[in-house]
């Protein structure tokens, strides 16, 4: 646990898509739908800008309507990104420059996928749970007590949580785009 977790390791890979001339009404559907603050603008394979729930009531707020409006007409071409083989403090640092709470991770020009400041809590919150549990075991075999074959202290529930796919209470719980998943659906 001592190399800081990289942005690859917790990045979200899907995201919301969108072109220039896509309908702002159908694309702030799909935002609310999905429960994402932002889509990414693509020209092909290539990110030209970001539209955001902000974005698109500031429209709302100068323009009034927003019938006839597309993506192209609300989107920021600036935007945080960052490189997947960065780790969160520098993904943390970017967002509070860009004064956001997602990232774009971009490889070589190409999309990757998005970080937010929960994926980054997920990741600290699980790195400091597995911290103490080595600990824990550290100081069990240092006291001579046997430390059992699945490495945990005993056979409590609080050691214990639930997968955010399949609702299988587990204790080998590992996040992976933002959620907490079970070995068998982190296999899927």
């Amino acid at each position: 646990m001592d190399d800081p977790v990289s942005v690859r390791e917790v990045m979200n890979r899907e995201y919301i898509g969108a072109s220039a001339a896509d309908d702002l009404v159908e694309t702030t559907e799909l935002l609310v739908r999905e429960g994402e603050p932002t889509a990414l603008v693509l020209q092909g394979n290539d990110p030209v800008g970001v539209v955001t729930k902000e974005d698109i009531l500031g429209h709302l707020v100068s323009a009034g309507r927003p019938d006839g409006a597309t993506v192209g007409d609300v989107m920021t071409e600036s935007f945080p990104s960052i490189a997947p083989d960065a780790r969160l403090p520098e993904a943390r640092d970017r967002m509070a420059t860009y004064s956001t709470e997602w990232v774009v991770v971009v490889e070589d020009g190409e999309p990757l996928g998005t970080l937010t400041g929960q994926d980054i809590l997920s990741a600290v919150r699980l790195e400091s749970e597995m911290t103490t549990r080595v600990e824990e075991q550290t100081q069990l075999a240092t006291s001579g007590q046997t430390v059992p074959a699945d490495g945990t202290a005993d056979d409590g529930f609080e050691e214990q949580g639930i997968c955010s796919a399949c609702g299988t209470l587990t204790r080998s719980l590992a996040s992976l785009n933002g959620q907490l998943l079970c070995a068998d659906c982190r296999d899927v």
